[in-house]
């Protein structure tokens, strides 16, 4: 039943791709970015910017630089600019309110992109991060089905940390409870960087004497900290991450990382033009083409929400990606072990 609903909610926000054309024209779309440190975010904004002009519109946006009062006052200038709608992808939800009591003391609808703002002024459009941390435990544990796990989670003032984790112990919390698996580490990282994740591993690490046998990290940039810690420890455990970015897709069909979730975010943004687009044009929340009712946040607001189905990517189906064209094969494929599907 799951599947089959996250199949509907697919399928309803790739119709807001196809009929997105047909509702602004001439509007700005202002876009709030947390960062630019991820890979993937560059091309989220390729996705986002093409379909906001194919609509006819005009994309304009600023970097936060991780700073919560930047991204106020780069919401405060795109609102200056004349924006229609605003796209924020929030550096801290936390402050991220006062963002959107900016945009709706002017009348300008927000989408929360991909991390949560849980107002029910925003329209919030993101992959199934619960789903997701499912995912990459599911995979991990099917390599690895005991002993010590590090979880290196992401960001604390972020809720898609939450999410995943809730999503990661709904699969491993019964083999805890019966001591399979031992949660030996368990960290945030500030800002999703790669560098404080290699730092947590290397302190866990330490702490454990190096018996750790499995590590769940909840992006790619961290797992590519985390086995770098690893590595340097001459170690090599199953590692799941998330996001399909290119060096993690490289290091599945290298072996040294198990699992990388990839939600495609040429989807994820080409949504998002769309339907600031027909926000831009009038249309209420919940008249978004593939909305949904969604009160699965913290303090169980109801929210109008798209959620995407994520796709695993293993060394049993690197051709997916190589297929749809996310990279090309010399590049996922160098130095590539025995038995990867599309590599061979």
């Amino acid at each position: 039943m799951k599947k089959f609903a996250s199949a509907l909610m697919l399928g309803a926000a790739l119709s807001v791709a196809a009929a997105g054309a047909a509702f602004a024209d001439g509007k700005k779309i202002g876009v709030s970015w947390s960062n630019f440190q991820e890979e993937r975010w560059k091309t989220d904004e390729a996705a986002m910017k093409a379909a906001i002009e194919a609509n006819g519109d005009t994309y304009i946006s600023a970097d936060a630089q991780l700073s919560a009062a930047k991204q106020l006052s780069d919401v405060e200038s795109l609102i200056a600019q004349g924006v229609d709608a605003l796209i924020v992808l929030s550096v801290d939800s936390g402050s991220v309110g006062a963002v959107v009591d900016k945009a709706d003391a002017e009348g300008i609808p927000v989408v929360g992109y991909d991390r949560l703002i849980e107002d029910q002024r925003a329209f919030y459009l993101t992959f199934d991060n619960k789903g997701v941390g499912s995912i990459i435990a599911e995979q991990v544990r099917a390599a690895q089905p005991e002993g010590n796990y590090a979880i290196i989670k992401g960001d604390k003032g972020d809720p898609n940390a939450t999410f995943l984790l809730e999503g990661m112990m709904e699969v491993i919390g019964d083999d805890v409870k019966a001591g399979k698996i031992n949660i030996a580490c368990e960290t945030f990282t500030d800002g999703w960087k790669p560098d404080n994740a290699q730092k947590n591993m290397e302190q866990c690490l330490t702490s454990q004497n190096n018996n750790i046998d499995a590590v769940l990290a909840e992006n790619d940039g961290m797992a590519g900290g985390v086995i770098a810690a690893l590595e340097a420890q001459g170690l090599s455990v199953p590692v799941g991450g998330q996001d399909g970015d290119h060096a993690a897709l490289n290091r599945v069909a290298r072996g040294t990382q198990t699992v990388s979730v990839w939600k495609d975010a040429r989807q994820l943004g080409a949504a998002a033009g769309n339907i600031a687009s027909q926000l831009a044009d009038g249309k209420k929340l919940d008249e978004v083409e593939g909305a949904i009712k969604w009160s699965g946040g913290a303090n169980g607001v109801e929210m109008n929400a798209i959620l995407l189905a994520p796709t695993p990517i293993t060394k049993d189906n690197i051709n997916v990606v190589i297929e749809a064209g996310h990279i090309a094969k010399d590049k996922v494929c160098e130095g590539a072990v025995e038995g990867v599907n599309g590599c061979s």
